[in-house]
């Protein structure tokens, strides 16, 4: 599977990097069958019309059209400090099914500088890997403040570790309905960021009774609401 960032018309270019993984990685000739996706809800099916280390240019023979979940999930996590886990985190939410991230920084945050473009490319690889026709959003970071007074119109919770007094995010989450997570960094949340984000109505919840990394927390809250969602009923 193959990434291109728009297509027009019947043909379509590949980036100089997706050309050299066609040429050098995987050795297709002209004439060889090749499958994208446009990160936007399209599949292609195409052939390939030219070779070039620049850009292969890709005659486009067939289209399908992947519709966007009605019930989206948004994440907006505190980047980690070792960047490898927030990369895995990324790659592992694609893989589940998550269509908005938000890195959030808090008031313990160990980390608040993000190269953004590699962040974009984890993404892509995973979306690619999964075979996705939907690259998640990747937002800009955001101040804990100001991101819990934005409007957002499905059910808000906030992960926090420090009480253990939560219901778990199984029982209180509404299937078939937008939802948004937020999780806090390795330090958790202060006290006061929770009594904010419960005032903008945000609801407390647990993860299960292990004390979960970030990343992991990420991925867990991801994972329960998208499985919750694939249930029959």
């Amino acid at each position: 599977m193959f990434y291109v960032s728009g297509v027009e018309g019947n043909s379509c270019v590949l980036s100089e990097e997706e050309s050299w993984h066609c040429m050098k990685v995987l050795r297709l000739s002209e004439g060889d069958a090749i499958d994208l996706t446009d990160g936007t809800g399209n599949f292609y099916h195409g052939r390939l019309a030219r070779i070039h280390h620049k850009g292969c240019l890709v005659e486009i023979l067939s289209v399908k059209a992947v519709p966007p979940n009605p019930w989206p999930i948004h994440i907006a996590i505190a980047p980690t400090k070792n960047i490898d886990r927030f990369e895995w985190f990324l790659e592992k939410v694609t893989e589940i099914g998550i269509e908005e991230i938000t890195p959030l920084f808090c008031e313990h945050s160990e980390r608040e500088v993000l190269k953004l473009q590699r962040l974009e490319k984890v993404l892509v690889s995973a979306t690619k890997q999964s075979l996705k026709a939907w690259l998640p959003i990747l937002n800009e970071p955001a101040r804990f403040r100001d991101f819990i007074t934005g409007n957002f119109a499905g059910q808000k919770f906030i992960g926090y570790c420090e009480t253990g007094d939560e219901s778990e995010l199984h029982d209180l989450y509404r299937e078939k309905s937008s939802a948004l997570v937020l999780i806090g960094p390795e330090g958790d949340f202060s006290k006061n960021e929770v009594a904010m984000a419960i005032k903008s109505g945000f609801t407390p919840i647990s993860l299960g009774s292990s004390r979960l990394r970030t990343e992991t927390a990420g991925i867990v809250a991801c994972h329960t609401i998208s499985l919750l969602n694939r249930m029959p009923g």
